[in-house]
């Protein structure tokens, strides 16, 4: 038996996405947004609505996207309830410093480890899509071989059925291997 809910946005984990921009004085700006994922190889895609955060983008033709992580939740979500219009500097209200990317004319926000250097690919119609052309990470997450260890990284997602945040959890298997054994 199943139950019919209709027509919802539940769809399973939604990551938390911090979007980096500066605002036209120069001042970073930052807004939460977690209708997001892989558009094409190297394009990421966010439904975005308009917010001042998208009128940078459109300006700077340049963002960052920034994972959110659980020892950020508080910052994070506070991105995604007040506008920068209200809070004239929503990042360092929130306890955040950010450095300049170094390939985009965006800001890194240091305290969130990896981060998503992107150009506007295209705005419209609250549709965002970005050309990836670096993703940093703090040394912090990565393993001893130098890469990104995702265990470490503590990725916040949305789970939008309760309303609540949960964290990426546990390896379960190995994709692209797991259906060989159907063969």
């Amino acid at each position: 038996m199943r139950k019919d809910f209709g027509s919802k946005t539940w769809v399973y984990p939604q990551m938390v996405l911090i979007i980096g921009t500066y605002n036209e004085d120069g001042t970073p700006n930052a807004m939460n947004a977690a209708w997001g994922g892989v558009y094409d190889y190297n394009q990421i895609g966010i439904s975005v609505s308009t917010h001042k955060s998208t009128q940078n983008i459109e300006r700077n033709k340049a963002f960052t996207v920034s994972f959110g992580t659980v020892d950020q939740m508080a910052s994070c979500d506070f991105m995604g309830i007040v506008s920068g219009n209200d809070v004239p500097n929503k990042i360092k209200k929130a306890g955040w410093t950010v450095s300049k990317a170094n390939n985009v004319n965006a800001p890194i926000i240091n305290e969130l480890p990896l981060c998503l250097e992107c150009e506007l690919v295209k705005l419209e119609d609250g549709q965002l899509v970005g050309k990836i052309v670096n993703v940093s990470a703090d040394c912090s997450i990565l393993d001893p071989n130098g890469n990104i260890d995702t265990d470490k990284l503590h990725v916040l997602v949305l789970d939008a059925i309760s309303s609540s945040y949960r964290e990426v959890g546990r390896v379960v298997g190995k994709a692209f291997i797991e259906g060989r054994k159907l063969k």
